[in-house]
């Protein structure tokens, strides 16, 4: 039985990769086991790591779901300064979606339910409510 998930991410620079992973998720990290090691529980059960290390090149992205993918984009532009990303749709998919990286070459991304309501059955189930 699998019930919980981590995604691991390196940084070259854990002290600017902590602040950085800190702006995109709005909030400081809920772990810090040891030093060069940062996490934060996203959701219920699903962590992310932010590890001093080389960062692997081809993997990714992580993208997270976002409630407003435009404010999301908009907010990190102003932030963290990055470049403008392009957001995408398909008729056949239902979410519109966009990617980015990291200082460090991780790639990442938000995605958007097209359907409030089923967005909103999204976060009941996985919050239990």
């Amino acid at each position: 039985m699998i019930f919980e998930i981590t995604n691991q991410v390196r940084v070259t620079d854990i002290q600017q990769g902590q602040r950085w992973y800190e702006i995109l998720l709005n909030k400081k990290p809920d772990f810090i086991p040891h030093e060069g090691f940062a996490e934060w529980e996203i959701i219920p059960g699903y962590w992310l790591q932010v590890a001093e290390g080389v960062p692997s090149e081809g993997s990714g992205p992580l993208r997270l779901g976002v409630t407003n993918i435009i404010a999301e984009r908009d907010r990190l532009v102003k932030e963290l300064g990055i470049e403008k990303f392009d957001i995408f749709s398909r008729e056949e998919v239902t979410a519109k979606w966009g990617s980015f990286t990291d200082p460090w070459g991780n790639e990442l991304g938000f995605f958007e339910y097209l359907d409030k309501k089923e967005e909103n059955d999204r976060v009941k189930t996985i919050l239990g409510i």
